[in-house]
């Protein structure tokens, strides 16, 4: 068979014609104004020319002849450009203009309106990657961001954004332009400026069902400390840069001022921060100084606190207050009447509110004679400002109390039996004190050897006669309730607000739990700010001297009765679990499983809720202490067996932080934070009868029933504190 010749085609010849001789043509099919601006397309044939031809045609008369016109059916936006330049005498009017003329003899059949669709739709929009890479093309000859965007009539902003797009790894450069990445992904690995780690995370994607640009972004950013973290507020982000720390930006997202790249050198510039302003504090005279980022909580129970007196203010800053308040009280009453207050008016009232805080706010004064046995901690608070707590006394720094030998012993050998004198220091140092002794322990009479001196009572006759009373005081005591709560509520408030300072006649105390392994953000817990407020609370409405205190709990009414002995008996209860050994006596693990179980008594009680309290299956709290089956355990009962498979083939670090994620509000708790109901407590207590008589079985709940070496693995350290002996 023939093979049929390919018909030749002509392409339409191309020419300059005046601009005078053109016309708009009324067969463009754009009519939707979009994209840049007639002024801007303008301005940037004044920079580069006119960089492609108008499309026209001959306009004929009514017999058919050129009339030397042209219309103008595609290329319209161009037209209009160079018209606007012809009004501003930036181009003559006769100027010729490049033109593809379209004939009847080269145009077959198409029509205007066939010539203006196809231009449009046939014209392919750059691709977003080559705008990038020529963008860093110009970058790379030394153009700036602001002459680049001046260049393509956009913001300097939107030309960095383009050049930190065009800096990502060109692996994955070559996926997005094979629509194998979309471009949100592509603006998720920008934020790190390390190919091999942006490449690393793809990799990992794709044995991932989230590939969110979030999620690109936290791999990318987890070795990191936001700038927003208090330690980046304390120092400054510019002391950081300028020891040689590295910031990570982004430019698509709200960043909060970014990433700081190096934690180490970080946290060396917080702790010479904070070790000046230690010794800058104990220059004010404190014996001590501890200094940390954050200490742990409950570090200052079991210390006693000294009472400092606020600063009295100056004339001038009394002046300053009343000028200050009738201010305010002229805002309020110009304003009470209602209406909007204009923004400069508001930023005035806070002006005001803010200064006047800080007026009021003074400084405390502190007794030196206490100070000298006294320290203080310095931390950080949520703001990166210092937290400064002054005035607390160790044990070891109490002062200590000397005896005096007991009146009429002649030889100063009175044994046990003398007169306590409270040395410097003791605020109670008026204290009346009973003087005792004397006497042979066991004499039942003794006679005088001179009638006219009276000796002190003997040791054991003081002990019968207050043996006699304390078992009449015990029996009414019991006869009178609501005396005998009081007095419990006294030693309680007593241990709880007075530590070393004053005794009760009870032996009740509150044994404060100590934690010795705390997780991390356990002193910023809602827990913990609930009880420290609800101390502060109580603390501001209980006198400061205990000489004062019983009379003052007389005078609250039962509610705040019940509520400040709920407070104090809160600090000795103990759900802690810790671990046994045969060898030590002190405790043993039934004694533990009993404490837990009773504890579970309490949870159901008052309703405990540990979702609602705060915690939640982190990294730190949980996932990374664990093994992976636990992980994925941990996974399939929140999510379901399915979801945990998406999961297991990952190392244990990525595992623990996508468990994380998976977790995040789904209220999952581990076994040692769940309350039980009644049937599953019984099943966990060795009271039930073992069918199999093994004799050898703990009993424990399966959380418990672990391997003490594993569980050591897993212990957290405290965190350093830096002590510093002031001079």
């Amino acid at each position: 068979m023939a093979r049929t010749a390919a018909q030749k085609i002509t392409l339409s010849p191309s020419r300059d014609i005046p601009f005078d001789r053109l016309l708009l043509s009324q067969s463009n099919v754009r009519r939707v104004k979009a994209g840049v601006s007639i002024g801007e397309l303008a301005d940037d044939i004044v920079r580069r020319t006119l960089l492609q031809s108008l499309n026209v045609r001959p306009v004929v008369d009514g017999d058919g002849q050129e009339t030397g016109m042209f219309e103008v059916p595609a290329g319209g936006r161009r037209y209009r450009a160079l018209e606007l330049l012809v009004k501003q005498k930036r181009l003559a009017k006769d100027a010729p203009v490049p033109c593809v003329v379209r004939t009847a003899v080269n145009d077959g059949d198409a029509s205007a309106e066939e010539d203006s669709l196809a231009e449009n739709t046939h014209r392919e929009q750059l691709h977003p990657l080559d705008q990038f890479r020529g963008m860093k093309l110009l970058a790379d000859q030394g153009a700036q961001a602001e002459a680049i965007a001046a260049r393509f009539m956009t913001t300097p902003a939107v030309v960095r954004q383009r050049l930190k797009l065009a800096s990502v790894s060109p692996k994955l450069h070559e996926i997005y332009a094979e629509d194998g990445m979309t471009l949100d992904q592509l603006m998720g690995f920008s934020v790190s400026d390390d190919p091999a780690r942006q490449e690393q995370v793809w990799e990992m994607l794709a044995h991932s069902y989230n590939k969110s640009a979030a999620f690109i972004r936290m791999k990318l950013t987890e070795d990191t400390v936001r700038a927003s973290d208090r330690r980046v507020r304390f120092i400054g982000i510019d002391a950081y840069v300028e020891a040689g720390g590295a910031v990570m930006r982004d430019l698509f997202e709200a960043d909060d001022g970014g990433w700081l790249q190096d934690p180490a050198l970080l946290d060396r510039l917080v702790a010479e921060k904070l070790q000046v302003e230690g010794e800058r504090i104990g220059t004010e005279g404190w014996k001590w100084i501890a200094v940390a980022v954050d200490f742990p909580y409950g570090y200052v129970d079991n210390l006693r606190e000294i009472e400092g007196v606020e600063e009295p203010l100056t004339e001038a800053q009394d002046a300053r207050i009343a000028q200050l308040q009738a201010e305010a009280d002229a805002i309020e009453d110009e304003w009470s009447a209602g209406g909007d207050v204009p923004d400069e008016v508001e930023q005035r009232i806070v002006a005001i509110d803010e200064e006047l805080a800080r007026l009021v706010e003074r400084s405390l004064v502190f007794d030196p004679t206490e100070m000298v046995i006294a320290g203080a901690f310095v931390s950080l608070d949520v703001d990166g400002t210092l937290y400064i707590e002054r005035g607390y006394v160790r044990a070891e720094d109490e002062p200590s109390i000397e005896v005096d030998p007991v009146e009429g012993d002649e030889t100063g050998d009175g044994g046990d039996a003398g007169t306590p004198r409270i040395t410097a220091g003791e605020p109670d140092a008026q204290r009346a004190v009973i003087a005792v002794g004397g006497a042979p322990s066991g004499a039942t009479a003794v006679e005088d050897e001179d009638d006219e001196i009276i000796k002190p009572l003997p040791d054991r006759l003081v002990s019968e006669l207050t043996a006699h009373r304390t078992l009449a005081l015990q029996d009414a005591f019991a006869a009178s309730p609501s005396t005998a709560f009081a007095a419990v509520l006294h030693a309680l408030v007593l241990s709880t607000f007075y530590h070393g300072r004053a005794e009760s006649c009870l032996g009740l105390s509150v044994n404060h739990v100590g934690f010795p392994h705390q997780p991390p953000g356990m002193k910023d817990s809602p827990s913990a700010t609930a009880i420290s407020a609800r101390q502060a609370h109580w603390k501001s409405r209980l006198p400061q001297s205990d000489k004062e205190l019983w009379e003052a709990l007389l005078l609250l009414d039962g509610g705040d009765q019940a509520a400040l002995f709920a407070h104090c008996a809160s600090f000795a209860v103990n759900a802690l679990w810790e671990p046994t050994s045969r060898y030590d006596g002190r405790v043993s693990a039934h004694m533990v499983q009993r404490r837990i179980e009773h504890s579970h008594v309490l949870a159901r009680a008052v309703g405990l809720d540990m979702v609602a309290a705060g915690w939640k299956p982190t990294v730190d709290t949980y996932l990374a202490r664990v093994t992976k089956p636990r992980i994925l355990m941990a996974v399939a009962e929140a999510k379901g067996e399915q979801t945990a498979g998406l999961i297991d083939h990952l190392k244990k670090g990525d595992m623990a932080k996508e468990a994380e994620r998976l977790l995040d509000d789904s209220g999952w708790l581990p076994e040692p934070l769940r309350t039980p109901v009644i049937d599953d407590l019984l099943a966990m207590s060795g009271d039930k009868p073992d069918v199999d008589g093994d004799e050898g079985a703990s009993g424990l709940p399966a959380f418990l029933d672990e391997d003490a070496d594993d569980m050591a693995d897993d212990e957290d350290d405290l965190p350093d504190s830096y002590a510093i002996a002031a001079e």
